[in-house]
């Protein structure tokens, strides 16, 4: 279990986090989403204890990382990428953090033929495309068998076999009961794996909450041949509406209450949709809302 609490970073009179809580519960895959600059690394940073916060606490497994006994054999993380030794193999980047963490020699080679680099395992990782130091990264990751994985835009650089790879693997960690807080930029992926959603912006929770709640809603897709009377209509029966040129997009009515409000407002209807929402039609309408 992963918890944050509270939590808020002060650089000099910048929040970078102010009061942000949520949980990453066992057997679930939570994303945390953001534009550059929301706070998520900072939540990230501090999560893995390389950042202290202001206020607020951040725990996995009921303590804060510098308390954990042996860390990365409870939480692996990708925060960065490129912190191999451009001169080092894959092989001896594993190998030598298997030796600074205490784990068998053995587990090098099965993780490198796990996510896809023993073809690659003598090869310099300087060398290494993109991908191939995410697929590392990943790895190294995973050294400790943890049951938390942290991972800050893991999918940077994956090729679609890449990314249907490090969907099984997020699927397979979680179904054994591990727990996984992902963020990224890539929301149409990210909505085939994620089961909950975090979305920060400018350092504040905006929403969050089980994925199928999120975007379980549908909206309404209307163009009449007066937007801005059709528009104060529906907005009079308490829908939301977000006009784009002469499209309205609505929220809150069922398809025969749009179509009764536009007959009683007198406004001719030429398209009237109901479309499912996407995670990344969420993410839009509460980062603009701000």
């Amino acid at each position: 279990m992963i918890e944050i609490r509270d939590l808020t970073k002060t650089y000099g009179k910048v929040d970078a986090v102010r009061d942000v809580t949520f949980t990453a519960a066992p057997g679930r895959v939570t994303g945390l989403l953001g534009l550059n600059g929301s706070g998520k690394s900072t939540t990230l940073r501090i999560l893995l204890g390389l950042a202290r916060p202001t206020k607020g606490a951040a725990l996995i497994n009921g303590r804060r990382y510098r308390e954990l006994d042996h860390p990365v054999r409870h939480v692996g993380a990708v925060i960065e990428q490129g912190l191999s030794h451009p001169g080092q193999s894959g092989y001896a980047h594993l190998r030598t953090q298997a030796l600074l963490g205490g784990f068998p020699r053995e587990r090098v080679g099965r993780l490198l033929e796990y996510v896809g680099l023993e073809d690659a395992a003598t090869k310099r990782t300087g060398d290494y495309s993109l991908g191939m130091r995410q697929r590392l990264a990943v790895a190294t990751a995973l050294l400790g068998e943890p049951s938390v994985l942290v991972l800050d835009e893991p999918a940077n650089g994956l090729d679609p076999p890449g990314m249907a790879w490090l969907r099984e693997l997020l699927l397979s960690h979680t179904a054994a009961g591990g727990t996984v807080l992902i963020s990224s930029h890539l929301l149409a992926e990210l909505e085939h794996f994620v089961d909950d959603v975090v979305i920060i912006g400018e350092g504040r929770i905006l929403a969050s909450g089980a994925l199928a709640e999120l975007t379980g809603t549908t909206r309404l897709r209307v163009r009449g041949g007066d937007p801005e009377r059709l528009a104060k209509a529906f907005e009079q029966h308490g829908a939301t509406v977000a006009p784009d040129g002469p499209v309205l997009f609505v929220g809150g009515l069922s398809p025969e209450q749009a179509g009764e409000i536009a007959l009683a407002a007198q406004v001719a209807i030429y398209e009237l949709v109901a479309e499912a929402q996407h995670l990344e039609d969420i993410f839009m309408s509460v980062s603009e809302a701000r």
